[in-house]
Parts: C-alpha cells; sequence; structure tokens
C-alpha cells in the first residue's frame, strides 16, 4: 500500500490558478473579449466539445496527466461545485517531464465558473463526492488517443495524494 497524503484543496482565484491555466468566470452577456478570457490552442485538430458524465472516483489521486498538444476547458454541467488537482506544465516542452510532488495544488471549483488548462499543465479531475456527476469538456477529438501523458505517483514517488476537501 502506498503512502496517502492529504492535498488542501484552496479556494480558486484568477492568481492562484494562474500557473496552470485561466479561470473563466460568470460574466455578463455581450462582455468584450479581453483578459478575463481563455485563449485557447486547438488548432492541432477537430475541436470536441461534449458533456460528460463520470462516476464518483473518491478524492484520492494516484494519477496525474497532461496534454502537450492543446489547452482543455473543464466547467460542471450541473452547477455543483467540483476539485481538480493540477500542477504546473513544464517550462520546455519535454515529453520525458514529470510533476514535481510538491508542486501539486488542489483548487475547488464554483459550480458557475469553468477553467482552462494551459498547454502541457499537469491535472487530475474532475473530483466530486456525489455518485455522479457531468461535465462539459472543450479539447480536440483524440486528445485523449495521441496526447495522453501521465505519470503514476505511487510509481515515481511512492504516494497516492488525497484531497482534504475540508482544507
Amino acid at each position: 500500500m502506498p503512502e496517502i497524503r492529504d492535498l488542501p484543496v484552496m479556494e480558486l482565484s484568477v492568481a492562484a490558478f494562474a500557473p496552470y491555466g485561466v479561470v473563466i468566470p460568470p460574466m455578463e452577456d455581450g462582455t468584450a473579449f479581453g483578459p478575463q478570457d481563455a485563449a485557447l490552442q486547438l488548432s492541432g485538430g477537430v475541436p470536441r466539445f461534449y458533456a460528460m458524465r463520470l462516476p464518483n472516483r473518491g478524492l484520492v489521486i494516484n494519477r496525474i496527466t497532461r496534454h502537450r498538444q492543446v489547452t482543455q476547458v473543464l466547467a460542471s454541467a450541473g452547477g455543483l461545485p467540483w476539485l481538480l488537482a493540477v500542477a504546473p506544465p513544464p517550462a520546455e516542452d519535454v515529453p520525458e517531464a514529470q510533476p514535481a510532488l510538491e508542486d501539486i495544488r488542489a483548487f475547488r471549483i464554483p459550480g458557475d465558473a469553468a477553467v482552462m488548462l494551459l498547454r502541457g499543465a499537469w491535472h487530475a479531475g474532475p473530483l466530486f463526492e456525489t455518485p455522479e456527476a457531468s461535465f462539459f469538456n472543450l479539447e480536440l477529438n483524440d486528445t485523449n488517443v495521441t496526447d495522453h501523458w501521465s505519470c503514476d505517483l505511487v510509481d515515481r514517488y511512492g504516494v497516492a495524494l488525497r484531497l482534504a476537501a475540508g482544507g
């Protein structure tokens, strides 16, 4: 059995999330494009926007993943808050790069906001406490087939991380 370490969950803010991506808050219809918007990188293929239904997988992560070719946008499809573990993308896009364990953070995402992950940002989730939940996902149609790079935290560091939802 691996050691399980608690990873405190932080409230989402634009500044705190900046190393990993962009917070997309709710805004009034007709708001002009500006720095509050996500600059998507989807030119490498056919964009895919869908609602994905996920079963509850618990709040312990033993793997973290990144997509080197695309940004990814995630949002609750049901308006419920959810959790996401992230680590910054490497300075250079190196296929063998791995996240540093001490760089992994967790955020509580409000149900009325979306997040765009930077190209190459590590992520685990969406995670939640209900039996199942649905999320909007924007990526490329083949992202999980051709651009899916994972780090097994147990193999690499001998630990799994438990998102401490009260933290």
